[in-house]
């Protein structure tokens, strides 16, 4: 009885053009936001992140909430993402965090540090292990909200114009890499240079730099660094799963209804999963045509990946030491890190490694 109760209250206020969501809806202002990008548009996978963000958060708001987004350079250069959102240029941003390493080595830990966390791993220590409130509580020094929205998953390791097969190879070479990882590489014997995504073709091209890392086959291959720079290497060892990020003025977002924030919250998950997913489809196949093309894949000599984790260990020890944000957060995630790793070595890892050596996948 009260089931058909409910049923027929229902439809009355259905005829009567009484809907529960459309209502809520009419009663929440129009705003309307910008967002400034760190990438190019010519990189679908990155920039289309906030691409995917933006189209949820107003279908989540039916249409009444609407972000436009501008590629790096139309409001402000790539790297000065960060501080377009903190200044309230723009209200909101989506950048990688490690490029305001000078400002604090704690940003690198929200995006990635060399032999850090796997994407997966990432996004468990963010969503379950602690990390989201650790950064949010890092973030508000700056003004700044900061949402997951995006990963690419272990990276390459970057393109050289000639070999390098041992750390000797590497004194010497002007290297673009970010972060930590360009400390890393400094005490390698390379000279780390920091360029937005835009700018590193033309630098190798012209042989400012001699070598370069970007993300992997897929984007690589869109910046057409194969061009002039043919020894591809891997693993990317200083981004695992490297993280995007989303920032929100933190007074834009104080003013915003409930609603609209719950569509943030929902709308850079959202792209930050389909960013994942979209690298995991799209490499493989970018990589085959590269090969075909012919890159020369090589991969870091053993020599150079011990030479770099026994450097990244003691950089990053340092940096706790002195720096009290960085450790706050540096070391409930080194623990993190530990016990995910021991558990990947049981399940995941045992399986994956057991069907690249049954045939490439298991054909």
């Amino acid at each position: 009885m009260e089931r058909r109760s409910f049923i027929k209250k229902a439809a009355a206020g259905a005829g009567a053009g009484v809907i529960a969501a459309p209502a809520i809806a009419a009663e929440l202002p129009a705003v309307t936001w910008r967002l400034a990008s760190s990438f190019p548009k010519s990189l679908d996978t990155i920039y289309g992140a906030a691409d995917t963000f933006t189209k949820r958060v107003s279908q989540l708001t039916g249409g009444k909430f609407t972000i436009k987004v501008f590629a790096a350079g139309e409001i402000v250069p790539g790297l000065q993402v960060l501080d377009a959102v903190q200044a309230g240029t723009v209200e909101c941003g989506h950048s990688a965090s490690y490029y305001y390493y000078g400002k604090d080595a704690t940003f690198s830990l929200d995006c990635a540090v060399p032999f850090g966390l796997t994407s997966r791993q990432h996004t468990a220590w963010y969503d379950q292990g602690g990390g989201k409130e650790l950064l949010r509580n890092f973030f508000k020094d700056y003004g700044v909200v900061n949402f997951i929205a995006g990963n690419s998953g272990t990276q390459m390791g970057g393109w050289f114009r000639k070999e390098v097969k041992s750390v000797a190879d590497l004194k010497g070479a002007k290297m673009r890499i970010a972060g930590l990882a360009g400390k890393v590489m400094e005490r390698l014997g390379a000279v780390p240079q920091q360029l937005a995504g835009g700018d590193i073709y033309p630098a190798l091209e012209k042989g400012t730099i001699d070598a370069a890392e970007w993300v992997g086959p897929y984007d690589d291959e869109k910046l057409g660094f194969y061009k002039v720079a043919p020894f591809y290497y891997y693993p990317g060892w200083w981004e695992p799963g490297a993280s995007f990020t989303l920032y929100v003025n933190i007074k834009e977002w104080e003013k915003l209804p409930k609603e609209y924030q719950a569509a943030i919250e929902c709308a850079s998950y959202e792209a930050h999963v389909v960013m994942q997913a979209e690298y995991d489809f799209k490499n493989p196949t970018a990589l085959g045509r590269l090969l075909k093309n012919g890159v020369k894949l090589r991969n870091y000599s053993n020599d150079i990946m011990e030479a770099a984790y026994k450097a990244s260990n003691e950089l990053m020890a340092e940096e706790a030491s002195k720096n009290a944000k960085f450790a706050k957060i540096y070391e409930p995630w080194k623990r993190f890190r530990s016990d995910q790793n021991q558990w990947a070595s049981i399940a995941e890892s045992t399986m994956q490694n057991f069907l690249i050596k049954a045939g490439r996948g298991g054909k």
